[in-house]
């Protein structure tokens, strides 16, 4: 029988004590089963024979200590996690094992090893009043030894995350730069460090987002815009995404080894960047190259068609493509503005206005030498009659002072620079 509240718990504390130093005599045989147990309720640790032996050992060096600290009184806050605990978070994180794989594991242990125990206790102290008492003990221990040891366990695996994403990405940036300044890089090196195949096919883009704040989330929302990006035109794997600053990102679709030049749909691209991004998200794109030397070409044409959507401003398309010939042009202009002025004023006059009425005319003049100086042909691209073609670009001419004849390619150069950059290299017209 139960004597006084008192003597009571020194013996529920005694039965505590000892449940545990009987149940660590068969440590071994416990720590595999809970081995066991986690691991099939755990997917992500499956099929990593390292991070399983490392969990055997946490979860056997975990049992101990918790058996320890209620045999010797040990007070929970003066125990440090195991070193195999440690390391075990370290390699989840190194991984990229979700730390709630970390939690989980100690509440399943949590639960099992208390299960036992009590049970343990039940068996084994007749006094109910000593059982129910010994059995809280237990109960209170496990709690306070799980939420001790897993606060520091969690605190190390994102100290560790942190370290290995930032070695990561150091390694990642310099294999990428090398890569890009054609330095010799041995293949395979490259692709694990980069984790993407450069001996493919290659889309490179830049994404960024002219409106954003700097916030994290904003990047995160680029990412999954390549990765939309990718779907829409067969990607064969995960893109490579590598961010500049908290609002711009360099980014590369895999294409596989069968040719994919054919033209993009831009109209397609286009209306899911509307559809999935914010106002002022802008996508540049180069066009699908082969190989190491395509990777850097078609990035380089996406640098190149970055650069007229940033002249362009907020007047830039959605995406801007350097498969389009007059992107192309327009990236050559984008290098000398105070050269493109010169020749947008001398060449177009008085059509070198940025308002709507005269923005209208200049590409009304570009449509028609386009369409080879056919009024039919025009009205056919811009959706308008003919006689409607033919009014602007009478009053283009005549608005320009000079024939359309004259000085045709420096017209079209002039025209071409107007509707990509916008303007930056438009203004007063200069006297005859």
């Amino acid at each position: 029988m139960s004597g006084t509240p008192a003597e009571t718990q020194v013996r529920a504390e005694d039965r505590a004590a000892e449940i545990t130093r009987m149940m660590g005599t068969g440590l071994p045989d416990l720590a595999n089963a809970l081995h066991s147990e986690i691991a099939e309720a755990i997917p992500e640790l499956r099929g990593d024979d390292v991070i399983l032996e490392l969990l055997r050992a946490s979860v056997e060096s975990n049992v101990e200590t918790f058996f320890h600290m209620l045999q010797h009184g040990i007070a929970t806050e003066e125990i440090p996690p195991p070193p195999a605990a440690i390391e075990y978070a370290r390699r989840l994180a190194q991984r990229g094992i979700s730390s709630n794989a970390l939690l989980r594991a100690y509440r399943i242990g949590q639960n099992r090893v208390l299960d036992l125990a009590v049970a343990e206790v039940a068996r084994h102290e007749p006094d109910r009043a000593v059982a129910l008492a010994a059995a809280q003990i237990l109960q209170r221990g496990g709690f306070a030894y799980v939420d001790r040891i897993s606060e520091q366990v969690v605190a190390e695996y994102e100290s560790e995350r942190e370290r290995w994403l930032a070695n990561r990405n150091t390694v990642r940036a310099d294999t990428l730069a090398a890569v890009l300044v054609g330095d010799h890089v041995e293949l395979g090196v490259a692709e694990n460090a980069l984790g993407y195949r450069l001996r493919q096919y290659h889309l490179g883009l830049i994404v960024w987002d002219a409106d954003g704040d700097g916030a994290a989330s904003g990047l995160r929302r680029l990412e999954t815009l390549v990765a939309a990006i990718g779907e829409r035109v067969g990607a064969v794997g995960q893109p490579l995404f590598m961010p500049q600053d908290s609002s711009r990102a360099w980014a590369w679709i895999p294409l596989g080894r069968a040719p994919r030049t054919q033209g993009l749909d831009m109209a397609s691209i286009a209306d899911l960047v509307a559809a999935t991004a914010t106002a002022g998200t802008r996508v540049a794109l180069g066009r699908p190259h082969a190989a190491v030397g395509g990777f850097r070409d078609s990035h380089e044409e996406a640098l190149r068609a970055h650069a007229v959507a940033t002249t362009a401003g907020d007047r830039a398309p959605a995406v801007t493509t350097f498969d389009d010939p007059d992107v192309q042009i327009a990236s050559i202009l984008a290098q000398d503005l105070d050269g493109t002025r010169q020749l947008v004023a001398s060449s177009l006059r008085g059509l070198a206005v940025d308002d709507e009425p005269h923005q209208r005319l200049r590409e009304t003049l570009l449509a028609f030498l386009g369409a080879k100086s056919s009024y039919l042909a025009t009205a056919e691209v811009l959706h308008v009659h003919k006689n409607t073609v033919k009014y602007r670009v009478d009053k283009a001419a005549e608005v320009r002072g000079r024939p359309i004849d004259e000085d045709r390619l420096n017209l079209e150069l002039a025209l071409t620079a107007c509707k990509c950059l916008g303007a930056p290299v438009l203004g007063r017209s200069i006297s005859a």
